[in-house]
């Protein structure tokens, strides 16, 4: 499954990143607290947060995840749309929360890598 996948299926508005909708997504991480993420996040994971700062692209960025999803509305600062272009990372935005997008994607085929 590729990024522009789990747009089309969950109907995530794409906020940066568009040219990067073609990466292989080998599975998902869900959490918000930063250092877990760094520590059990896999490459190639789409990550599930409602957290939409310059941290967020970093840690993406240096773990080389599919995608980014920020849930439940969380408005994403110019600043963090900027970074995420330059990384090239997507950032995907739902309104709807974690636990319902994590719901969806494990229906969509993910599961977490272990």
């Amino acid at each position: 499954m590729i990024v522009r996948e789990i747009v089309q299926a969950l109907g995530l508005q794409v906020v940066a990143g568009n040219a990067a909708l073609n990466r292989q997504i080998t599975g998902g991480y869900s959490a918000d607290l930063l250092s877990c993420v760094m520590a059990r996040a896999k490459t190639g994971n789409v990550w599930v947060t409602l957290q939409a700062h310059p941290n967020v692209v970093a840690i993406a960025a240096l773990l080389e995840v599919a995608a980014v999803i920020i849930t439940e509305g969380v408005p994403v600062p110019e600043e963090v749309i900027a970074k995420a272009n330059a990384e090239k990372v997507p950032l995907l935005s739902t309104p709807h929360t974690t636990f319902w997008v994590v719901g969806q994607l494990t229906h969509l085929g993910l599961s977490a890598q272990e």
